[in-house]
């Protein structure tokens, strides 16, 4: 059985530290959980990246959904992502890049991962990308890259997951697929400081132009209220879509200033840091206003949060 990474195996395998246990958001969504973790096992530092967390927004319903930029992944450690043309089986697609060396990042259904047991995993249908290292078609067995780790799924699951389940007048779905080309030599280390320094101020400057925290902050009771009417799976999504999204965004953004340079940016580091533990800690109001119904708690909660914001972006502002 084929595959780009030969050494990685889900036994064993070493998460980054970004996605340690002990952070407040050990892990953060699909799509920059999984570059993390190509990246350290390319042994590449994926800290060098998280630059565009700074340009996050509020965009009314959701923060945004924050993504490793392709330019980016390019610019720093000359790896090439670009859309892959899916017009015959996905998994054939997929054998013919491994054999490449190639690494396919596809959107898949949790349903049928077994990693996501006790949240979607023969619950709830989603999508969520994989990166897939390892492909076995006659044997209905893979390996991937998905949020925090590296994992494998085989038998009926792989099924579901190729849909080789359907009959033949039921054509397959065709998802969204990426495939990631990488260089014969990959960036020294000076080189990717230079680039993420000059990175860092592209996304500075194109940080929003108001707090999209406290942007959030004006219509989060009414938001929580109207939730609270919805059964209560829909709490899990709308707090991962908002305080998630932007309390994982902003621990990173921190990690981000601490390896950009030593002590430049302590104090917006201290910044991001906050924003992400208020983040964490209105989740778990947000839970007990949902239940009790009691949303007048919430009128001020991100405060801290937005305040924290607006002293992170002077002090960059500043040090820059």
């Amino acid at each position: 059985m084929s595959s780009v990474f030969p050494a990685v195996r889900p036994d064993g395998y070493r998460q980054h530290a970004l996605h340690s246990s002990e952070r407040m958001w050990p892990e953060t969504n699909c799509y920059a959980d999984l570059w993390i973790e190509v990246l350290n096992t390319l042994g590449l530092p994926p800290e060098a990246i998280l630059g565009f967390t700074l340009t996050q927004d509020f965009e009314g319903d959701q923060f945004t959904f924050f993504k490793v930029p392709l330019e980016d992944l390019e610019a720093l450690y000359g790896i090439r992502v670009s859309e892959l043309a899916i017009f015959d089986r996905v998994e054939r697609h997929v054998e013919t890049q491994i054999a490449r060396g190639r690494l396919c990042l596809i959107e898949m259904d949790s349903f049928y991962m077994p990693d996501t047991q006790g949240t979607a995993y023969r619950s709830e249908h989603g999508k969520t990308t994989v990166a897939i290292n390892r492909l076995d078609v006659a044997g209905k067995r893979v390996e991937y890259f998905h949020n925090a780790g590296y994992f494998q799924l085989e038998g009926e699951d792989f099924d579901g997951l190729f849909q080789m389940h359907l009959e033949r007048e039921n054509p397959p779905f065709l998802p969204y697929t990426e495939f990631a080309k990488f260089p014969e030599r990959f960036s020294g280390e000076k080189h990717i400081r230079d680039v993420s320094d000059r990175l860092f101020k592209v996304h500075f400057s194109r940080r929003p132009a108001e707090n999209p925290i406290r942007a959030f902050a004006k219509q989060f009771p009414q938001q929580v209220e109207a939730i609270a009417d919805r059964p209560f799976g829909f709490f899990h999504k709308y707090a991962f879509n908002t305080l998630r999204q932007f309390g994982a965004n902003f621990e990173l953004a921190a990690d981000h200033l601490a390896w950009l340079s030593s002590g430049k940016f302590t104090r917006a580091e201290e910044d991001a840091r906050r924003i992400s533990e208020v983040a964490k800690s209105v989740q778990f109001q947000l839970a007990r206003a949902v239940t009790r119904r009691k949303f007048e708690p919430l009128q001020t909660a991100l405060d801290p949060a937005a305040d924290a914001w607006d002293s992170m972006m002077t002090s960059i502002s500043e040090r820059l």
